[in-house]
């Protein structure tokens, strides 16, 4: 790849997305609250595509157009599809289900779709009776959030950090660059890509707080603000989409895959995590406690501590993703919390005074591969979990856990996540806590494909396989 006609390609993209958000009056976001405001965009705006976006319980984006003509109907009656051909929805004898769109998430795509000016928006997904469907990822989380008001809070913010890497094509993970941490043009040739995919995500009213080359040559982060969960699991999914079209179109691959090179760094979520008892006031800030967190904080940290080997078959799903969580590449694996030491589960960013509203905790275990709705909604029922049993914390760790022998972790207590997919299959199956926030269905759905996912790279013959073992 020249990097010159590489740049002189995203640069052209770039000027061209510009004049058609300018045009379409979208940048920062569109900012619609009912059906009518989104006809009456779609209308003065010329729209002639609207995208209906829903997830299925592995995080997949699904999505279908329907005709302007159809949305005031769309707003009203909903729009039927197969849910038996979704991953988790309805078997085949029960398939039809009903997309209702929801006003407040449209937004302009930012870049024409097949010609067309299209806008999307997210799906309430319900059953031909009307009633919401129980195993819809959107409504599991919006379940979850609502435990929430029985604790006294308001809401529940989340910051995450998405790595991914950029490639030459979808087959090969040959990269494009060779530049390090925090490291600038002109080795750092994704400068440009990023800097267009922030463009098309604020103008799609989704705000990003930094954007970096990362520690591995050709990979690279772009950090969502912090939002209230639903609005951040929508805004995730917008983001992945985005950052993968944004490359496509540009020439490139964007993959968020865990671990797609052998001696590099994988690519985490880390997930910045906070409640609220109102829209002023932290419930995780103390101003007198040590590490500046209250009682409500140190209880909900130790509940995501003490569920963490449960809950990562959703936050780490794949396969692949237990190739990331090994020791050596700064993954976290064992199971602590401390403020400044990177090498445990949960990290606890240094309090800077005056900034009370952004105490939190940073789970450093998560990657983006996850379906953020279940992600978060297992996240909250671990943290309420702990809340709800006044769990204490552990002590914090000022050791590097790397560098301790199995020994030495064992006398501390400190445990591991799941060494991979199977074993953390086996501890989420035999997890109420999952059962119970996620659903039966959801749950045995999930247990199910992912076992089958384990199996099938199980009996697997690698090159490597056949390297090592063909003299044997």
């Amino acid at each position: 790849m020249d990097s010159n006609d590489f740049l002189a390609r995203v640069e052209r993209f770039r000027e061209k997305m510009g004049a058609y958000v300018e045009e379409m009056d979208c940048y920062g976001g569109l900012n619609l609250s009912s059906p009518g405001d989104v006809v009456k965009y779609c209308s003065e705006h010329g729209v002639t595509s609207i995208r209906l976006w829903f997830t299925d319980i592995l995080g997949f984006l699904k999505s279908f157009a329907i005709a302007p003509a159809e949305l005031e109907g769309a707003f009203e009656e909903g729009m039927g599809f197969d849910g038996s051909s979704i991953e988790g929805y309805q078997r085949i004898q029960e398939s039809d289900m009903v997309a209702f769109p929801i006003a407040s998430t449209a937004q302009v795509v930012p870049f024409k779709v097949g010609g067309s000016r299209a806008i999307r928006m997210f799906a309430q997904v319900r059953n031909p009776d009307g009633s919401l469907y129980a195993s819809d990822p959107r409504e599991i989380l919006r379940r979850n959030l609502e435990a929430l008001e029985s604790h006294g809070f308001s809401h529940m913010n989340i910051g995450p950090e998405a790595e991914f890497y950029y490639f030459r094509n979808e087959k090969d993970p040959e990269i494009i660059d060779r530049a390090g941490y925090f490291d600038t043009v002109p080795v750092d040739i994704g400068d440009d890509l990023r800097e267009a995919t922030v463009y098309a995500l604020e103008a799609m009213g989704i705000p990003v707080e930094y954007m970096h080359h990362e520690v591995a040559p050709s990979q690279h982060e772009i950090d969502l603000k912090y939002q209230d969960a639903m609005r951040m699991a929508d805004s995730l999914q917008t983001h992945k989409w985005v950052v993968k079209e944004v490359a496509r179109r540009n020439g490139v691959h964007a993959t968020f895959m865990p671990k797609p090179l052998f001696g590099e760094n994988g690519s985490g979520m880390h997930t910045h995590v906070s409640i609220f008892k109102d829209a002023k006031t932290n419930s995780f800030f103390s101003k007198d406690q040590e590490h500046h967190l209250s009682a409500t904080a140190k209880h909900f940290l130790a509940g995501v501590l003490d569920h963490a080997r449960e809950i990562a078959l959703i936050t780490n799903q794949w396969y692949n993703s237990y190739k990331r969580l090994v020791v050596g590449f700064e993954a976290p694996v064992y199971i602590a919390w401390a403020e400044r030491n990177r090498s445990a589960l949960v990290r606890v960013p240094l309090y800077k005074p005056g900034k009370e509203l952004a105490t939190r905790i940073e789970l450093r275990f998560p990657d983006a591969t996850c379906n953020p709705y279940l992600a978060f909604a297992a996240i909250l029922a671990a943290g309420l979990s702990g809340l709800t049993r006044k769990l204490p914390a552990p002590e914090p760790m000022t050791r590097d856990l790397y560098e301790l022998t199995a020994l030495e972790r064992e006398k501390l207590g400190v445990q591991s996540l799941p060494h991979d997919l199977y074993e953390a299959i086996r501890e989420a199956e035999n997890s109420d806590l999952l059962t119970k926030s996620l659903g039966e269905d959801v749950m045995a759905k999930l247990l199910e494909t992912k076992l089958a996912d384990y199996e099938k790279f199980r009996l697997y013959i690698s090159p490597l396989d056949l390297e090592q073992h063909m003299e044997l």
